[in-house]
């Protein structure tokens, strides 16, 4: 069951960096993880939250974040929308539904006697 990262939404931010104090360089990315498999895919419920600076290239920490900064990543974060829990059903499975519909139906048919 592979599982492949989608990105739900990047920002970047005008605050300055905690590390180099640099004003352009903060990025916040959401990422959600999503499962497929050969019968279906599914999103996962938890969203995931990094941030990063790409003028000192340093991933900055909760621990580290300013009151500003924590405003500002709230206020994404309420932006970036999580796909709900949905199941998305593939071809293969419908495929399989209906030869066990129709293995179940055989089968009766040859044990009733008629």
């Amino acid at each position: 069951m592979p599982n492949t990262p989608n990105t739900l939404h990047t920002a970047r931010l005008k605050n300055n960096c905690p590390i180099c104090f640099a004003t352009d360089g903060l990025e916040v990315i959401f990422t959600q993880e999503e499962t497929e498999t050969a019968f279906f895919k599914k999103p996962a419920k938890k969203m995931e939250e990094k941030m990063y600076c790409h003028t000192c290239q340093n991933a900055i920490y909760p621990v580290n974040w300013t009151e500003d900064i924590e405003r500002v990543f709230d206020y994404n974060k309420k932006i970036a929308e999580t796909n709900k829990a949905y199941l998305k059903v593939k071809p293969l499975f419908y495929i399989s539904v209906v030869m066990a519909i129709v293995l179940v139906a055989a089968v009766v048919y040859i044990l009733i006697p008629t």
